[in-house]
């Protein structure tokens, strides 16, 4: 059922009947949500260290890609001055890819990322000799193996990028959940069960005075009539 929230003068709480057992519901959900804020702050504890090893990998696979962009571009030239312009020739012995990327799902602290590996394929060496090409064979073996370098960082590079934007995304989310809980949810169940013992307590205190009039009343009652008795009786025989 949803509950309404009201204002007291010790703040928002939920708008339930004060009896005990709303108390009990009330003090169970209140260890619920301390113990869900206490979770939540160590699985953004944890991400956030995550991600900062994250950055810092990041850093240093940027550094990486462009080292080896930098020397493919320079085994390429080489190529170029030694063998000339040697794409179409190049297209035309390629028939598939020589790597292909495999993917699993990671599991970081209840969160799910992908990682990517670069997988070089068995059946992808038949074209890669230089059939066809009169000179430069060497500097394209060299250009062939730069470059397939740069593509394993570029996998590493996109697993990396893709965890940072994931896992960001979670700190984000548990963030504000626990923000949530520690502003508002906690906060709120409190004041009911404040809200809740000060009605009981109250409740215990009138029904308290109320037996006590009600024996009071008794007493009383009891004493007229001790008193009615006594002034009823004579006080000797008749002569």
């Amino acid at each position: 059922a949803v509950q309404s929230v009201s204002m007291s003068s010790g703040g928002a709480r939920l708008n339930v009947f004060p009896t005990r057992q709303n108390l009990q519901v009330m003090k169970v959900k209140l260890v619920g949500a301390k113990k869900g804020h206490s979770l939540l702050k160590k699985k953004a504890d944890a991400l956030t260290m995550r991600l900062r090893n994250l950055l810092r990998n990041i850093l240093e696979a940027k550094e990486a890609m462009g080292l080896a962009f930098k020397e493919g571009n320079f085994a390429l030239a080489e190529v170029k001055y030694a063998a000339g312009d040697i794409r179409p020739m190049v297209i035309e012995n390629v028939g598939t890819a020589a790597k292909r990327v495999e993917t699993r799902i990671d599991n970081i602290a209840g969160v799910k990322v992908p990682v990517f590996k670069a997988i070089d394929k068995a059946d992808a060496g038949s074209g890669s000799d230089n059939t066809g090409l009169s000179k430069g064979g060497q500097q394209i073996s060299k250009a062939r193996v730069t470059f397939a370098k740069s593509v394993d960082v570029l996998v590493q590079l996109a697993t990396l990028q893709t965890s940072f934007t994931i896992l960001d995304e979670a700190i984000k989310v548990t963030s504000r959940r626990v923000n949530a809980l520690d502003s508002v949810v906690i906060p709120r169940i409190a004041n009911t069960v404040a809200y809740i013992k000060a009605e009981l307590d109250e409740l215990e205190r009138e029904e308290f005075f109320r037996l006590k009039r009600s024996q009071d009343k008794k007493r009383k009652e009891l004493a007229e009539k001790e008193g009615e008795k006594k002034q009823g009786l004579p006080d000797g025989p008749a002569p």
